[in-house]
């Protein structure tokens, strides 16, 4: 069967076949500490679950407008002016089936042939195949542990070409757990606005934040910034609600009119339960919120003080999300790296079988030093984890 070439392109995941691995071991009743899970532990707030239930109950189980309901649409516009001082219209606001259907819907109406897209490594693993689906081109840009892995101005402005349309920024990350600060990000600003291209901001996690950090984006910054930023956001990580599906895409309102129509031709509109329990989680009480950030907050210094305590290893301390990313290249010359692997693999592969922990390797974030630990898991798991991987790495050494 020949298959249409733009899906040809996409690399498959390496990280699929170590969770194969992973799921295998377990099936056979072997312990595995899952490091690797990209969200919340927690269940889904009672008072969110309880507005889904009265949804179906009355009955609001129909199609719903396809860029979202106008009640939703104006909770997610409140709780942007209230939190951010940021106003948007409903023709500036979609609501998708996810984060990353918002993300892909709007790539495919701002991207095209030829152009160039900057995405800062360590990087989401899906920005670059989703870029590629547009039929543009990714362009990595490397970052430096010693910079917390964030973009500098400097090195923002010598990557822009011609070609460049629009930078991917990602705050709190995924997978490095970093946050930019309000003067990091005005310099970056200015490049933007000097050069005049697009920025998306995944601002996915920025409720998740942690030692009184106070979120911010380039659109808080000011209206000619404002006018150049499309920002994604959701229910998944904050709500710890991954299952239900609902994302929103806020910018310009040509380009959501027409990642709207896109999505008409797609899914049409997200769950109307969703978004029912949508409105619920964003207008209601936040705190629930309050005790996962402080949850998460404990885990993230329990991982970072075990993980550093382990020779050789370095990590820049995360400032939200719930993900350590720690430098252990200096185990990689005592590996045995296979045909095709990358050294970070390669370790990733080593710790699954001899520690039983389970974690994603570097290479899929586009930094090949360092592994990405989920601390979205117990207090428990989390110790008897990096006990195992500390172990495991002093095998390498004998």
């Amino acid at each position: 069967m020949q298959l249409a070439q733009r899906i040809l392109q996409i690399p498959p995941s390496a990280t699929l076949a170590l969770n194969a691995k992973a799921n295998h071991l377990k099936a056979q009743g072997v312990d595995i500490v899952n490091f690797g899970v990209g969200e919340p532990d927690f269940d889904t707030p009672e008072n969110i679950r309880e507005a889904a239930i009265r949804a179906i109950h009355e009955g609001h189980t129909r199609y719903t407008p396809v860029g979202g309901t106008p009640e939703f649409k104006e909770a997610i516009s409140r709780r942007f002016q209230e939190d951010y001082g940021l106003t948007y219209k409903p023709t500036e606001i979609l609501v998708s089936c996810g984060g990353k259907h918002g993300l892909y819907n709007l790539f495919q109406v701002l991207f095209e042939e030829g152009d160039e897209v900057l995405i800062p490594a360590p990087f989401w693993v899906s920005y670059p195949p989703m870029v590629m689906l547009a039929d543009a081109t990714p362009v990595v840009v490397p970052t430096r542990q010693e910079n917390g892995f964030k973009l500098t101005a400097q090195e923002l402005k010598e990557r822009i070409t011609p070609k460049t349309k629009a930078l991917i920024l990602n705050s709190p990350s995924n997978p490095t757990g970093m946050v930019y600060s309000r003067k990091e990000l005005e310099a970056l600003g200015q490049v933007v606005l000097e050069k005049g291209i697009y920025v998306v901001s995944d601002d996915i996690y920025d409720k998740i934040l942690f030692d009184g950090e106070k979120f911010v984006n380039l659109a808080m910054l000011s209206p000619e910034l404002k006018a150049r930023i499309f920002i994604l956001n959701g229910l998944s990580k904050t709500y710890a609600m991954t299952g239900w599906r609902i994302g929103y895409l806020l910018g310009p309102d040509a380009a959501i009119k027409a990642a709207t129509n896109l999505q008409s031709q797609s899914t049409s509109n997200p769950s109307s339960i969703s978004q029912k329990a949508g409105v619920e989680a964003l207008n209601g009480s936040q705190d629930a919120v309050k005790s996962m950030v402080a949850e998460f907050a404990w885990r993230r210094d329990d991982i970072l003080r075990r993980t550093l305590e382990i020779p050789g290893v370095t990590c820049p301390k995360p400032g939200g999300a719930f993900y350590l990313f720690p430098n252990f290249s200096a185990y990689y010359g005592k590996l045995k790296v296979k045909e095709g692997q990358t050294p970070s693999q390669a370790l990733a592969e080593y710790l699954l079988e001899e520690a039983r922990v389970a974690a994603v390797p570097g290479n899929e974030f586009g930094e090949d030093n360092c592994l990405r630990f989920s601390y979205a898991t117990s207090r428990e798991r989390i110790a008897t984890g990096v006990t195992r991987i500390k172990e495991a790495l002093e095998k390498l050494e004998k």
